[in-house]
């Protein structure tokens, strides 16, 4: 039984199998369906709000021959008080599978530890091991020519630029799937929202070296990047912090000065939904730089082959 909870719990040669499917099913996509997840049945358990995951995940798993049952919380049991080990247990009878985005990590755990079948992080406030993964694909496309064999190999090395809340769950993936890999994380954001003591200590854990970065100085971590990388400034939740935000991140928003400090032929990337003016402007988005749509539509691709690679090692 495996679980896909954080970016570590794939190894690097697991992640370059993953890549290849997944280009194997990009390419492979127009012209018929395959049957990894034929005869079976997966729940994705909702907590939070989202449209590419949520999307990316119920056409992933139907075109992977299975059927997606989808849950919202606020719908189930869970919501009234039902434990996370009971709602884990019932639902381990009915289905093969899990795809969860919720709020707590601890939550995932608890679910992957009293459930018996596979359970994937669709997103959480610690990681997004998903995006993650797509966004190393989607570079590597890229990078690598084509080549999926060189997916993994051509990451080694580069330089990603992180700018704004460098304690959230996006820039905390950077830090842990970038050790992982091989990169140099450069972290740019206000005093205080620099990486906490729980993902270094994660970090640890895994017997990984710290490989990141933390300024305050944007043109500091920008400056000779592969790729520039932000994601909003008020995260859902955080909505009555906005005002403080808002202001506090104001000089790291990616624009096209800041992002010319980069490589020539470097790219920017944004996780979406992105709010133009604030994180990053217009300009950017709009720019041949901008990689953002072929990101979005990747995390169709990768994730099929993140369930996948765990349907077979449930077999």
């Amino acid at each position: 039984m495996r679980h896909f909870l954080k970016e570590t719990d794939l190894t690097v040669a697991e992640t370059a199998t993953v890549f290849a499917q997944a280009a194997a099913l990009k390419a492979g996509r127009a012209s018929a369906h395959t049957s990894d997840l034929a005869r079976q049945s997966w729940g994705l358990l909702f907590f939070k709000k989202s449209t590419r995951t949520r999307v990316s995940f119920q056409v992933g798993v139907h075109e992977l021959g299975g059927l997606p049952v989808m849950l919202n919380a606020d719908d189930m049991q869970i919501s009234r008080g039902e434990t996370v080990a009971d709602t884990a247990k019932v639902l381990s009878r009915y289905l093969h599978g899990m795809v969860i985005r919720c709020h707590e990590h601890a939550l995932l755990e608890e679910f992957a530890q009293s459930g018996t079948m596979p359970v994937i992080n669709a997103l959480s406030d610690f990681l997004h091991p998903c995006q993650f993964m797509t966004d190393m694909f989607t570079l590597a496309e890229r990078w690598a020519k084509g080549k999926p064999e060189q997916y993994v190999q051509s990451l080694k090395g580069r330089k990603i630029a992180f700018l704004g809340d460098t304690a959230c769950n996006m820039a905390n993936s950077f830090v842990l799937g970038g050790a992982a890999l091989g990169l140099e994380v450069a972290l740019a954001g206000p005093k205080g929202f620099e990486p906490s003591a729980e993902i270094k200590k994660q970090l640890k854990q895994d017997g990984l070296k710290e490989t990141f970065s933390f300024t305050t100085d944007a043109t500091a971590a920008v400056k000779g990047a592969d790729m520039v990388y932000t994601d909003v400034w008020v995260s859902m939740g955080m909505e009555s912090e906005k005002a403080e935000r808002l202001k506090l991140m104001q000089p790291y928003q990616v624009n096209a000065k800041l992002l010319s400090l980069a490589k020539p032929d470097a790219y920017f990337m944004h996780c979406l939904p992105a709010h133009p003016g604030e994180e990053v402007s217009a300009e950017v988005l709009a720019s041949p730089q901008s990689i953002i749509f072929d990101q979005a539509e990747n995390r169709l691709h990768v994730q099929k082959a993140i369930l996948a690679h765990l349907a077979r090692h449930r077999n």
